[in-house]
């Protein structure tokens, strides 16, 4: 961090790992840190479950606070304290865990900062913006002994936990190959000038570890998603899912080589990571090479394998290949196959995920294989799709 160093309050740092909840009657309280589009499904998760709680809201955006104290009012749940520094929460020592939905240049930051301080935590994907990042981020796990899950919803879906025991039970064979498929109709983010900060908003604070630069529209609100300092492009966006997956089903873990091409096509705008991208990486499997390709796409395209709705793009899903037939996943939930030359119907399943419950099981059980998500495992498919990434500015 060339910028300046962030340093934990001495109460913070020095806060010892708990292992018993500090909430009365084992209710987990959680605070949410980001309060935008996935923030509001963490807020939404906590506020609908039983014996959990939510503590506290940090955003640095005011109105993007007040927008949720709104939401709870009109829902006819509590107001809780909001706050535009995570370290203020971390020092509240009522507080069991926090659920991080920021950009992703401050995911591993605040999760090791969360457990340093003894909180169990919860972050969304991309867990890690660099493959130093996913080493720091396991290790601090480690050391603090807290239950860390990564946003990958898809691991807690039924139908995908058993569409991976197939592929790995050998139904569809020797399968050699997966496809990762991000296709979604995005639009240009068009140019935006420097202006100043708005009203209410704590850019130092948003920027944290990140290089200051001016304040732009761009590069604040969801865009920054398009930019290398904050975020990863669609790659680290949508397509970390589908990496996930792909990695999850092929059962493998670090690859032997890693190639990527791509571009900016058709706009010309503020964007830096490319709006297409197809990253090839092969993995070694006791002696037999194994393959998995992540194709990112922008704007209007086909659908594979039955995965798609009406409209042309918005394409999310995995394809496997094996000896014996395929199998295809289709968003977070859902999965259908094709048996031999034929293609003739194999198994199919369909059902929603329990992502933010496996996480409170968890942190009731203090047993990290409870996880279904569970760090190490949300690291290393960072790490892929942060090779492909450098794979392609290289």
């Amino acid at each position: 961090m060339n910028r300046r160093y962030f340093l934990m309050s001495s109460a913070a740092a020095t806060a010892s790992a708990r292992v018993r909840l500090q909430s009365p009657n084992d209710t987990v309280r959680v605070a949410v840190v980001g309060c935008g589009g996935r923030g509001n499904s963490h807020m939404g998760a906590w506020t609908s479950m039983q014996n959990v709680e939510l503590a506290a809201l940090v955003d640095v955006d005011d109105s993007h606070s007040e927008r949720f104290i709104g939401a709870l009012q009109r829902r006819e749940k509590k107001p809780v304290p909001t706050f535009r520094d995570i370290r203020k929460v971390l020092e509240d020592k009522n507080v069991d865990a926090v659920s991080i939905a920021t950009p992703n240049h401050w995911h591993t930051l605040q999760t090791i900062w969360a457990c340093q301080a003894g909180k169990d935590v919860y972050v969304e994907k991309p867990c890690s913006h660099n493959v130093f990042e996913s080493r720091q981020i396991v290790a601090a796990a480690r050391k603090y002994n807290r239950m860390v899950q990564m946003g990958s919803q898809s691991r807690s879906s039924a139908a995908l936990q058993e569409a991976v025991q197939k592929l790995k039970s050998g139904e569809f064979g020797d399968v050699y190959m997966a496809r990762a498929l991000c296709f979604k109709a995005r639009n240009t983010i068009g140019k935006t000038p420097v202006e100043p900060v708005p009203p209410g908003v704590d850019y130092d604070m948003w920027t944290g570890p990140a290089p200051l630069r001016p304040f732009t529209k761009n590069r604040f609100h969801y865009n920054w998603h398009w930019f290398w300092d904050t975020g990863n492009g669609d790659l680290g966006n949508q397509g970390i899912h589908e990496v996930d997956i792909a990695r999850w089903g092929m059962g493998v873990t670090h690859p032997t080589k890693v190639n990527a091409m791509g571009g900016k096509f058709m706009f010309d705008d503020d964007q830096e990571t490319p709006n297409t991208i197809t990253a090839s990486l092969e993995f070694m499997v006791n002696g037999k090479p194994k393959m998995m390709v992540f194709d990112t796409r922008h704007w209007y395209s086909n659908h594979e394998a039955g995965i798609g709705g009406e409209r042309a793009g918005n394409t999310i899903g995995n394809t496997f290949f094996g000896s014996n037939g395929y199998l295809a996943i289709d968003g977070y939930n859902k999965y259908q196959s094709w048996m031999g030359r034929e293609g003739k119907p194999g198994p199919t399943n369909t059902s929603r995920d329990s992502h933010f419950e496996n996480f409170i099981s968890a942190v009731r059980s203090r047993k990290r294989q409870d996880l279904n998500a569970e760090i190490d495992e949300g690291a290393i498919s960072c790490v892929l799709m942060n090779l492909s990434n450098v794979a392609y500015r290289v």
